[in-house]
């Protein structure tokens, strides 16, 4: 992949660390493409070597082992834009570790996050992030879960769908609703340990792109009060700021897989030759890449955009993480789809670069809010501002 300049929303060391990742996604992300390992197995051998490397520093703070005072929106960034671009599923289980420790980074006492963050920088333990369920998917306000309590513990009990890392994570975080009466203010978060007595994964889903995914049910699953995360009630705060963070990263992603799709599309255009020369002479092929290359910028300046606004603290985080998130993922799918078609029929070849990246973009547009939830949250933010009418 071609150098990016730093943009103006990096600094220094943020190149440093693109230069990190690149090269070790280079040399080892893109082996487990290949390879005829399990998903699940491949999934942990990335995080064990994520850990090692010390990528997986960048999404827990310095006091418990990471890099950082605090967790960056722009090293997140950073890190999946180039893993995306080498293997989607080193993203994933880089993005669902920040995921799933989050919430304890912010809300945990100290001794959770000493027992838990050292370790999942290291990658000895893996994380899940356990909101999503059968009914209750964009509209979180319908949790069914319920963590009911009993003297010193709470009994979990319901199901959660589409957990990423679900058969392979040691550690859950778990949103519950505590006190159903109060609506919005009853979900409270719980981190508990997948061996915990109840807890079990009941499917593994199978997904175009492969990723380690399941159902997990907790069957009268009980805890004791120390796995709280902040009060009860902080659940759905808890849930939504660890969004905040994760939600322009996505678009990092994007970017990542938009960047590979027109580099292998400028490749195989320069190299196929038709009526006797490259296609990439042809005007129609020209005109396709010099608009993926426009989208694919203006994606990564969105995202990067919305990275910085929110490690500054300022003002607009949530409509410029949502408008990098909705605009990249979407822009994404065209620069892929435009690739593909620049490739024809060796793009439609199973285990082609270009059909995996077809497969890879299109969970993008889905996770972590829909675009038409990107939508909502543009448009309800835009509302917010006062008018400059008189």
């Amino acid at each position: 992949m071609k150098e990016n300049p730093i943009l103006p929303f990096l600094d220094p060391d943020h190149a440093a660390l693109r230069t990190h990742a690149r090269a070790w996604a280079a040399k080892n992300a893109i082996s487990h493409e290949k390879n005829t390992m399990a998903v699940d197995d491949a999934a942990r051998s990335l995080i064990r070597e994520l850990g090692n490397e010390g990528l997986l520093n960048y999404v827990i703070p310095k006091q418990f082992g990471g890099t950082r005072s605090r967790v960056q929106a722009r090293d997140l960034c950073v890190v999946r834009e180039e893993l995306a671009a080498a293997e989607e599923l080193a993203d994933t289980v880089f993005a669902v570790q920040a995921l799933g420790s989050y919430p304890v980074t912010i809300a945990g006492t100290e001794a959770q996050k000493a027992s838990f963050l050292p370790a999942i920088a290291r990658g000895k333990i893996i994380a899940a992030f356990a909101l999503t369920e059968p009914e209750a998917g964009s509209d979180v306000s319908s949790l069914e879960t319920r963590a009911v309590r009993h003297g010193n513990q709470y009994c979990l009990s319901g199901i959660k769908r589409f957990i990423s890392n679900a058969g392979i994570a040691d550690i859950y975080v778990v949103f519950a609703s505590s006190a159903p009466e109060k609506k919005l203010n009853d979900v409270s978060a719980f981190v508990v340990p997948a061996k915990t007595a109840g807890l079990e994964v009941i499917e593994k889903t199978e997904l175009i792109s492969p990723h380690p995914i399941g159902v997990v049910a907790f069957d009268d699953c009980l805890v004791s009060e120390e796995a709280l995360l902040g009060k009860e009630g902080d659940g759905l705060k808890i849930a939504f700021s660890t969004l905040d963070l994760l939600r322009c990263t996505v678009g990092a992603a994007a970017v990542g897989l938009g960047q590979r799709a027109l580099e292998e599309a400028l490749r195989y255009s320069s190299a196929r030759r038709q009526f006797g020369k490259p296609i990439a002479e042809f005007q129609g092929t020209q005109f396709k890449l010099a608009e993926m290359a426009t989208e694919l910028e203006a994606a990564r300046l969105l995202v990067y955009q919305a990275a910085w606004a929110h490690d500054s603290g300022a003002e607009g985080t949530k409509q410029k993480s949502s408008m990098a998130k909705f605009f990249a993922t979407e822009a994404a799918q065209r620069i892929v789809d435009q690739a593909l078609q620049i490739h024809g029929g060796v793009g439609l070849v199973r285990g082609s670069i270009m059909e995996r990246l077809y497969r890879d973009v299109r969970a993008l547009r889905i996770y972590e809010g829909t675009s038409e939830i990107q939508k909502l949250i543009i448009a309800r933010e835009l509302m917010k501002k006062p008018s400059t009418e008189d």
